[in-house]
């Protein structure tokens, strides 16, 4: 009897101290009304949606892109939710261009806010199609071009003692998944920077948050490239990016990013599956590896273009696009990741 009232006592205790966190944390969350936030990839996919819902609660919105076209259709996108939008092109793998880029955003809207790198590549295919180059370009958008934006901002965040800063890794930074090898050896590196930054900069009222995602219903396949038997490729990658069941809505992910920024979490991982991939892999390493390998048998083997690329848009096949596709398909056209030909 007294090990039931133990017990009840304790329970009673954990959901006090669940519910008195929750409350300090809706106490301390993040007013967005006339934060600056800027959000790199913000023209198109995950990025267009999260600078929408930023506009949405009142932040001043700046993004940035390669493409000027692109960077144009989100501007306006974007200027539908919220009053003060800048969109501007620039390489974020190119450090005087990130730097140009973080002080037009000050001089137009005013000190950044908030930092959510969320730009990326990927790049889909078997190892013996990897290059040197391709590894190169993985870490220039995923780890680079994260910590030039992170430097351009810093000065401003210690300056106010205040700021935000999401990086938006991947499940791939956790768990490494045959055929995305340069993709998930990036967001490794990239986890492991924002990891260290929360704790380096916590001193100066800077919170970071590491996101890994899982799958994601942004609409990004025809974007991503595809080496090798790239249609059958593109066919597996597609139709896995698509399923309700394992993957996750981009509104839904946006909504919570946004919110684990606005109370400074340390970490979230985005899906189910997702948390139990990381769950599983922390627990049994090898076999995780040994279940990967299996995996990947079943993948598409080399040959087809080679070391050559395509894009997603140019990868269609019998299957792809097609009913097994229809919800990735739709938020292709509603995040701006329809690309020009």
């Amino acid at each position: 009897m007294n090990t039931n009232k133990g017990l009840l006592y304790a329970a009673a205790g954990l959901g006090a101290a669940l519910g008195v966190r929750a409350l300090v944390r809706q106490l301390v969350a993040w007013d967005l009304k006339d934060k600056v936030a800027i959000v790199t990839g913000g023209s198109r996919g995950l990025g267009l949606v999260i600078a929408r819902q930023l506009a949405r609660q009142g932040a001043r919105v700046a993004i940035c892109a390669r493409d000027a076209g692109e960077v144009e259709r989100g501007r306006q996108d974007i200027e539908q939710y919220g009053r003060h939008v800048f969109g501007a092109v620039c390489d974020i793998t190119d450090r005087n261009q990130v730097e140009r880029f973080v002080g037009q955003v000050r001089m137009l809207l005013g000190p950044v806010d908030i930092l959510i790198n969320n730009a990326g590549v990927i790049q889909v295919g078997p190892m013996e199609h990897m290059t040197l180059a391709d590894y190169e370009e993985a870490m220039q958008s995923h780890f680079w071009a994260p910590l030039y934006n992170i430097l351009a901002v810093l000065p401003d965040m210690r300056r106010r003692k205040q700021g935000r800063i999401v990086n938006i890794t991947s499940i791939g930074g956790k768990v490494s998944v045959p055929h995305l090898l340069p993709y998930g050896a990036s967001k490794f590196a990239l986890v492991g920077l924002s990891e260290g930054l929360r704790a380096e900069l916590a001193k100066d009222g800077i919170r970071v948050t590491t996101v890994c995602p899982g799958l994601m219903r942004t609409g990004s396949p025809p974007n991503a490239f595809f080496k090798g038997q790239h249609r059958a490729e593109y066919t597996w990658f597609s139709i896995g990016d698509a399923i309700p069941i394992i993957s996750m809505s981009a509104e839904r992910a946006a909504s919570r990013i946004i919110r684990a920024m606005q109370v400074g979490e340390a970490e979230i991982i985005l899906t189910i599956p997702a948390k139990l991939a990381v769950w599983f892999h922390g627990l049994f390493p090898g076999t995780t590896a040994d279940l990967l390998s299996i995996v990947n048998r079943f993948l598409p083997g080399p040959g087809g273009i080679g070391a050559e690329r395509a894009r997603g848009k140019d990868s269609a096949s019998a299957v792809v696009p097609s009913w097994l596709t229809a919800l990735s398909d739709k938020a292709a056209q509603r995040n701006n990741e329809l690309p020009s030909r």
